[in-house]
C-alpha cells in the first residue's frame, strides 16, 4: 500500500519578531502592594479581553458624563436583590446616570426595601402552599400608587416614586424610585401583565397598569432620543428591557432624532440572545461601540461603579 504524505521541509516560515501578536507584556497585570489604593489596583489590571472592555466602557461613561451626554441604565430586578441599589442611587445623585428603566419585578423589590428593609421571598417554599407573592402590603401600596397615578396621567415610575416619598417609608433613601422622583431623574417601568406578584391581587387594575406603563415607554423614548454620543447599559434583563430598548431606538430614529452613534453595554452572568442582539448588535450597527461584560452582578457592578467614581 502506497502512503502519500506532504513534505514539511518545504514549509515557508516567518520571523517571530515580525509576526503580529495580540498579547504583549505591556498589557500584563501588575502586582500591587498590600493596602494600595483602588486606583493602583485598577491601573494594574491586564489590558486584555474583558478587562480591556470594562476599561473602555468606564472611559465612555466618564467622557459622556463630563460632556453632559445621556447615560441610561436598564436593570432587571436581580440588581436590587443583590444589594446594589446604593451604588445606582449614588450615580443618580452624582448626575452620572440620567435615566433608569426597570422591569415590573424591579419596582416590587425596590418598594419592599423602602417599606421594611427586606425583600426576596423563598419562591420554592412559598409556592407549595400558594402563599408566593401574597404579601398584602406590597401589592396594596404599589397597585394603589399605580391606580392613583393613572388618574393623574402619570407613568408608573413617577407615581410610585412619589408615593414612596410622600409616605415617608422608613428606608426610602435606599429606593431607586424615590431617588429618581426627588432628583428629577426619570425612572420608567416596563411591565408585562402577569409576570409580577402584584398582578395576582384584586387591587391590580389592568387599564391603569397598561396605560401607565405605556406612558413610561413614551418617557423612555425621549431619553433614548438624546442618546447620541451617550451610553446605554443593560444590567441583567434578558427579555423585557432589551425588547423595549430596541423599539425605543426604532421610534426615536423614525421621528428623526439623532440616536445612531453611542456606546452600549450588557452586564449579565451568561450570554443572552436578546440582550446581545437588541442592546449590543442591532442598535450600534450604524455606529458606536458595544461591550458584553460577563460576571456576577454583586462583583462586576461594584467594580464598575468604583472605577467610574475614581475618574469623574
Amino acid at each position: 500500500m502506497t502512503r502519500r504524505m506532504v513534505d514539511l521541509t518545504k514549509i515557508k516560515t516567518i520571523p517571530l519578531n515580525i509576526r503580529k501578536c495580540k498579547v504583549s507584556i505591556n498589557d500584563f497585570a501588575k502586582p500591587t502592594k498590600k493596602a494600595s489604593s483602588f486606583k493602583a489596583f485598577y491601573d494594574a489590571l491586564p489590558n486584555i479581553l474583558a478587562s480591556r472592555n470594562i476599561r473602555a466602557l468606564v472611559d465612555a461613561v466618564v467622557d459622556a458624563h463630563k460632556k453632559k451626554r445621556m447615560i441610561i441604565f436598564m436593570m432587571g430586578a436581580h440588581v436590587i436583590k443583590c444589594g446594589l441599589s446604593p451604588l445606582i442611587i449614588d450615580l443618580i445623585k452624582r448626575k452620572v446616570v440620567k435615566a433608569v428603566a426597570l422591569n415590573g419585578a424591579g419596582i416590587i423589590h425596590d418598594t419592599e426595601i423602602a417599606m421594611i428593609g427586606r425583600t426576596s421571598e423563598d419562591v420554592g417554599e412559598s409556592i407549595m402552599n400558594g402563599s408566593f407573592g401574597m404579601a398584602k402590603e406590597t401589592a396594596y401600596f404599589i397597585n394603589e400608587a399605580i391606580n392613583s397615578g393613572f388618574k393623574k396621567g402619570l407613568g408608573i415610575g413617577e407615581a410610585l416614586g412619589g408615593a414612596i416619598v410622600k409616605a415617608k417609608l422608613p428606608h426610602k433613601n435606599l429606593s431607586i424610585l424615590a431617588t429618581g422622583y426627588e432628583r428629577n431623574a426619570p425612572i420608567t417601568v416596563h411591565v408585562a401583565i402577569g409576570t409580577d406578584i402584584i398582578h395576582q391581587h384584586p387591587s391590580a387594575n389592568g387599564e391603569a397598569i397598561g396605560e401607565s406603563s405605556l406612558l413610561d415607554f413614551k418617557n423612555f423614548i425621549y431619553s433614548v432620543s438624546k442618546l447620541e454620543n451617550g451610553v446605554a447599559i443593560n444590567f441583567g434583563s434578558a427579555v423585557i428591557l432589551p425588547e423595549v430598548f430596541l423599539k425605543a431606538i426604532t421610534v426615536a430614529r423614525n421621528l428623526g432624532y439623532n440616536s445612531k452613534v453611542f456606546v452600549s453595554a450588557n452586564f449579565d452572568m451568561i450570554n443572552q440572545y436578546r440582550a446581545y442582539q437588541n442592546i449590543l448588535s442591532r442598535p450600534t450597527s450604524s455606529g458606536g461601540k458595544a461591550y458584553n461584560i460577563i460576571g456576577h452582578h454583586e462583583i462586576m457592578i461594584p467594580l464598575f461603579y468604583r472605577s467610574i467614581i475614581e475618574k469623574i
